[in-house]
């Protein structure tokens, strides 16, 4: 299937998001700017999503300002790398598909974008502590459920796959099975309790610069989401 995808597919249907600058922003100085901000939002949208482990990043749930030209994303109920538990694990650190680079121009990942991911990075490596604290607040807050159930892992990804939208909510109601018995529900709450631990062990690795038992530098780490 890869090397139909990319043998065949791929060599026929060309990325053609450049000509949405060159028609929108018809104006060089605008275009510029224009693309020079689209380049820098997905460069910052593509980090802080690896961070916090953001998926379920389909077409549907990527905007473009068709005013800024902005990357603007929605639909944030799959975070904290759960995406990983999906019937088709998602394996990437964020969506970077050929058609984003597209709009970037010639120099693509390279230039504006990489800079840009590289300083997104050493910000949020900055300023881990009140990220830490942030975080540590949402994953623990009994008030927002933010597992995703079994089912609702297969739900999620036939909508996908169906091409219907598909917007998880944040009620506990909509991730957990309503139906569990009271006794049940210590159980439960404990099971979030310790993935939310290693989900903060994660996401602390993540700021520290460790892949893989491996300490990275700004730019390594960089390099090594974007490879």
């Amino acid at each position: 299937m890869e090397q139909v995808f990319g043998m065949e597919l791929m060599e026929h249907f060309r990325p053609v998001f450049r000509h949405f600058f060159l028609e929108k922003f018809p104006d060089p100085a605008v275009w510029f700017e224009r693309r020079l901000t689209y380049t820098r939002s997905v460069a910052i949208s593509s980090i802080v999503g690896y961070i916090v482990g953001l998926g379920d990043r389909h077409v549907q749930n990527i905007l473009v300002d068709c005013n800024t030209a902005e990357l603007v994303h929605i639909d944030l109920g799959v975070a904290f790398e759960q995406g990983k538990f999906l019937p088709t694990p998602e394996t990437v650190p964020f969506r970077l598909t050929r058609d984003l680079v597209d709009g970037m121009g010639l120099t693509g990942v390279e230039g504006v974008y990489r800079r840009c991911c590289e300083k997104t990075m050493d910000v949020m490596r900055t300023s881990q502590e009140s990220l830490m604290t942030i975080v540590e607040v949402l994953l623990y807050d009994p008030l927002s459920s933010w597992t995703l159930s079994p089912e609702k892992r297969k739900e999620l990804q036939k909508a996908e796959e169906d091409h219907c939208d598909f917007a998880p909510s944040n009620t506990t109601s909509d991730y957990l099975d309503g139906s569990v018995m009271p006794t049940e529900n210590a159980a439960l709450e404990d099971n979030v309790n310790k993935m939310a631990k290693r989900m903060l062990l994660r996401l602390k690795q993540k700021l520290d610069g460790v892949e893989d038992g491996v300490h990275l530098s700004v730019s390594g780490q960089t390099g090594e989401c974007n490879m």
